[in-house]
């Protein structure tokens, strides 16, 4: 062994034998420069680990509406801006949205009718049919606000907690944090995330936490829907040998150091890669659900087949053991022709979300499980191209149930055209300190050292909202 450690660069080696694992992003561990976290309760690797304190939710299944749904045309009723319908803007306009695509400087009534749900009397748009039998567990947080009106930004400042800077994403910091339930799975996990592979990256966190990517929904347990989960040109047993070979190998190196968390998690790694061969494939595989189950999600219904199908395996993903799912529907960005693309996306969404939260109950998973709605910002009150609506950063709507949270509720408002956060305002900050404290952890003292300095999710803002805990 030492022989082969002598006359071979390690690092080139071990990058060269990844069987097959590239999924789990080893070769940006590989490149990880000996790493050290400053909260010494922290694990450095995904063994399960003690949290601050008694947590309210085991999991979080965050549902990303990719694009930014309308909340004044779903979750924030205003009836004073559906009697300005066509009138000239009583607010002004940011300077740097005045030019992004404006012709139409006048306000845009709500186009969905809304009724108020469940014993709570919330206000939900009336297309939400199925979702508004779950009024009375939902907590609906209507003056959210962020701090850019462009997609990438916002996304990333939604998904990390950073602006412009890559970052670990919210799930990688659990992934730190708590480590995993179950060792035959990642921690986190995102079913079909798109475009944006930095949202659900580990950045300078061990690349073990980085979330694995479930690529395919409409599969069964002959085929994997982790690209490069298994090497299908060797056998298991050899696949078996050459990770025991890698781990002998860092093993060796590891006697020489005192610790090591890149070589740890290089360990990890590939003995991970190796059991999720075995589980994975039957947890993605739907076959074995029965009809009522699928017909509970809307799955193999033409509208709701897909997403359908995210929603179900995020269920059987928590069911098992991982600690953050996050599913994301795409199309969300109404620019124009809101009247007709709106609500054939709620169509898309209402009957899976309801069916997941109707399933999680059935289960006894909700109390303990925090389910989070919502995009990277919301849209504008007034028109765009006529039809439309542009982006909105500055109050908007999203929500929780389950977890430790009230349900039947809603915190916060917006003024009386739903554009800004004018009572109760939750930043990201603050949204991401009250997620990391329904998992028991206290969101100044997660923090991991990189250039010199310690970093956290919320970086050095963040509060708690202790007003919708339970």
């Amino acid at each position: 062994m030492r022989n082969i450690l002598t006359a071979t660069n390690r690092r080139a080696f071990l990058q060269q034998s990844a069987c097959g694992f590239g999924s789990l992003a080893l070769q940006q561990l590989l490149h990880q420069q000996h790493l050290k976290a400053i909260d010494s309760t922290a694990p450095s690797q995904l063994s399960a680990a003690s949290p601050h304190f008694k947590p309210r939710a085991k999991r979080i299944i965050f549902l990303y509406m990719k694009g930014g749904p309308s909340q004044m045309d779903l979750f924030d009723y205003k009836p004073q801006l559906a009697s300005g319908d066509g009138k000239g803007l009583p607010y002004k306009l940011p300077s740097n949205e005045e030019t992004v695509g404006l012709d139409d400087t006048k306000l845009m009534a709500p186009i969905s009718p809304f009724a108020r749900r469940g014993e709570s009397g919330l206000h939900i748009s009336k297309w939400f049919e199925h979702l508004g039998r779950h009024a009375d567990d939902i907590c609906v947080l209507k003056a959210m606000h962020s701090d850019s009106p462009n997609h990438g930004v916002a996304e990333r400042q939604l998904h990390t907690g950073n602006l412009f800077d890559v970052t670990p994403s919210m799930g990688a910091w659990l992934s730190y944090g708590l480590g995993n339930e179950n060792d035959q799975l990642p921690a986190y996990i995102t079913i079909l995330p798109g475009e944006g592979e930095r949202n659900y990256s580990s950045a300078f966190l061990p690349a073990i936490h980085q979330g694995t990517a479930i690529q395919e929904v409409g599969i069964t347990a002959g085929r994997a829907p982790i690209r490069h989960l298994t090497d299908r040109s060797v056998s298991q047993d050899i696949q078996r040998q050459r990770v025991d070979l890698i781990k002998a190998l860092n093993q060796e190196q590891l006697k020489r150091l005192d610790s090591d968390q890149e070589m740890e998690g290089v360990i990890q790694s590939f003995e991970l890669a190796f059991r999720m061969q075995s589980q994975t494939p039957k947890l993605v595989d739907l076959a074995n659900e029965s009809k009522a189950t699928k017909d509970l999600y809307g799955v193999d219904m033409p509208e709701t087949n897909q997403f359908g199908r995210q929603c179900l395996l995020a269920r059987r993903f928590a069911e098992a053991g991982v600690r953050f799912i996050q599913v994301t529907l795409n199309g969300w960005d109404h620019h124009n022709n809101i009247r007709s693309g709106l609500p054939k996306l709620v169509k898309q969404c209402d009957h899976p979300v309801a069916g997941l939260l109707t399933d999680l109950k059935q289960r006894g998973l909700l109390d303990d499980t925090l389910v989070l709605w919502g995009g990277e910002f919301g849209r504008t009150p007034h028109a765009q191209f006529g039809d439309g609506r542009e982006h909105n950063p500055h109050g908007y709507a999203m929500w929780m149930a389950g977890g430790g949270v009230r349900g039947g509720m809603t915190h916060g408002t917006t003024d009386d055209f739903a554009y800004h956060a004018v009572e109760d305002s939750v930043h990201i900050n603050d949204l991401h300190a009250t997620l990391l404290h329904l998992m028991g952890i206290d969101h100044e003292k997660l923090t991991y050292e990189h250039h010199g300095r310690p970093f956290r999710l919320t970086d050095v803002a963040g509060r708690v909202v202790h007003e919708i805990l339970s």
